[in-house]
């Protein structure tokens, strides 16, 4: 063909792309006002183009975001979604034009009602019909839980199994070709819906990618506000600043470190980390005091790293896992009593908005716990309906989460097994845990913890460098993820990558075999 004949064809080709679009468009538009779901309201339907920054200004303040990048042409539709006569959910479905076949829901953080446009953009970018909402209120305090047990409802399950529901129904009303596969990414508040799903729900998704789970959530709430109690304030003699916490974790890396045969600054199983802190108290003889605690100071150390237990010694939760001190020195540590835990106790356990978290105590604990709203602790152990439904699980948790200890994750996978009188090669038919070494909560670190869990630690569509589409590969194809590959990014998400690291599976472990040094990725092995 010559370049003069091929004018016309391109001219074509391109006029049959720009009506595809302008169809799609189209539909977008028109599709807003077809929907006739009970309980539905629809705010309004946009066409999305591809490498725009979206304006978000209806985002409540509070939730920090403004704007958001959206990288492929999409279809957004807003709705308002009654739940009960006195409660509703904001939910938003973004359906991409390159279109993968794909129904996908995102979750939430803490006790936010906001919607995590970053998950939606992500896997919308990825092809996935993707929806989001704002957990049954607005913004990031817990006050709209006030005498409001149907927004409590929504916040335990209730606003993304409602999503999940009405999200495939305009899925198959979009798309001709409907969906094949259901999904579900989410972490913190989000890794517990997803637990939630899968042990309330267990149709709902294929395959759950369930991070940092805030399970055993009322316990988690008692073991957050337990911490003021031991730290004291900024003025009692018992509190550490960031920068003392920054030597006991200094002492802790100096003793830990190399159990995994290298030395790298990370702690690959802190279960075999059982740091002697005594090793920091002051000599009364020496007058150089700025490397060392009080003794005072050594025995907060040494609680903040021991378990909770209750009124009548049962374990509530687990310790915070060594190695996350810098991390959680600013948040957990501060000297004032921890928000969230403090939300919940004013708005939910008394319904008293003048509660103060200075005042708890175990007592609190029992009291919370026996409440458990809607069963709102998400820890059933017995998953066999899911299992029985085909379903599969990815869990992964960071071993320096400074928010959730990782040693939660690790005894509801005990739970589970003991429950369902599995060993862990039963289990790995359709439930496989990846503790994450260098992570923190939900992501950052010290370590490689760009596991592909989001925007920030996408690195390509690769199954054994991305948790999601490891978990489209298991549901579609069978293939399960023996290792989970993470990414050292040098100054941050998104920046060079220093070195990978693939992440064993539990309850395996990494152990530093050579050759080489700690950043060459074949050198580390599974036990």
């Amino acid at each position: 063909m010559t370049r003069l004949h091929a004018f016309p064809l391109l001219a074509a080709l391109g006029s049959l792309a720009l009506a595809s679009q302008d169809a799609f468009k189209s539909k977008c538009l028109k599709f807003g006002g077809e929907i006739d779901i009970p309980n539905v309201k629809v705010n309004f339907a946009e066409f999305v183009q591809g490498d725009t920054n979206l304006s978000l200004a209806d985002n409540p303040p509070s939730c920090g975001t403004f704007n958001q990048a959206v990288s492929v042409d999409l279809c957004r539709i807003a709705m308002a979604v009654s739940t009960s006569n006195t409660s509703a959910i904001t939910l938003e479905a973004w359906f991409p034009r390159q279109y993968k076949g794909r129904f996908l829901s995102t979750g939430n953080g803490g006790v936010s009602g906001c919607i995590q446009y970053y998950d939606l953009a992500y896997t919308a970018h990825l092809g996935f019909a993707a929806v989001g909402a704002n957990n049954g209120h607005n913004g990031t305090s817990g006050k709209p839980f006030y005498r409001r047990p149907e927004v409590i409802k929504d916040y335990a399950y209730r606003s993304v199994h409602t999503g999940v529901v009405i999200g495939k129904e305009l899925t198959k009303r979009f798309y001709d070709e409907g969906f094949n596969k259901s999904y579900y990414l989410g972490c913190s508040t989000g890794g517990r819906q997803g637990w939630k799903s899968v042990q309330k729900y267990p149709n709902d998704f294929d395959g759950v990618v369930a991070g940092a789970p805030a399970i055993n959530l009322i316990n988690l709430f008692s073991w957050s506000a337990s911490f003021y109690s031991i730290t004291g304030s900024p003025t009692s003699d018992t509190f550490l600043s960031t920068a003392e916490w920054k030597t006991v974790h200094e002492e802790i890396i100096r003793q830990c470190d190399t159990i995994d045969g290298a030395k790298d600054g990370i702690i690959e199983n802190p279960d075999l980390c059982r740091p002697v802190l005594e090793t920091l108290t002051c000599d009364p003889s020496v007058s150089n005091k700025t490397s060392c605690l009080t003794s005072a100071q050594v025995n907060t150390a040494q609680q903040v790293l021991s378990p909770l237990y209750g009124i009548n010694g049962t374990l509530l939760y687990p310790r915070m896992q060594p190695g996350s001190e810098i991390l959680a020195a600013p948040i957990m540590y501060n000297g004032k009593p921890f928000q969230y835990s403090e939300d919940w106790y004013r708005y939910v356990v008394y319904n008293n908005p003048s509660w103060s978290g200075v005042n708890f105590t175990v007592n609190d604990a029992a009291l919370a716990v026996a409440q458990n709203p809607y069963n709102i602790q998400t820890w059933d152990g017995d998953i066999s309906s899911f299992k029985k439904a085909g379903g599969k699980i990815l869990h992964y948790h960071g071993l320096q989460d400074q928010l959730i200890s990782s040693e939660d994750s690790k005894m509801y996978y005990s739970h589970v097994s003991n429950t369902m009188r599995l060993p862990p090669a039963r289990l790995d038919d359709f439930y496989r845990f990846f503790p994450i070494s260098g992570m923190g909560h939900c992501g950052g670190g010290d370590g490689a913890y760009g596991i592909g869990q989001g925007l920030g630690t996408y690195g390509g569509t690769n199954p054994e460098d991305n948790v999601l589409m490891a978990m489209v590969q298991w549901v579609e194809e069978g293939i399960a993820p023996e290792t989970v590959r993470g990414a050292k990014f040098s100054t941050g998400p998104g920046s060079k990558v220093e070195y990978k690291r693939k992440h064993c599976r539990w309850p395996r472990r990494n152990v530093f075999k050579g050759p080489g040094n700690y950043t060459n990725e074949n050198a580390w092995q599974c036990v």
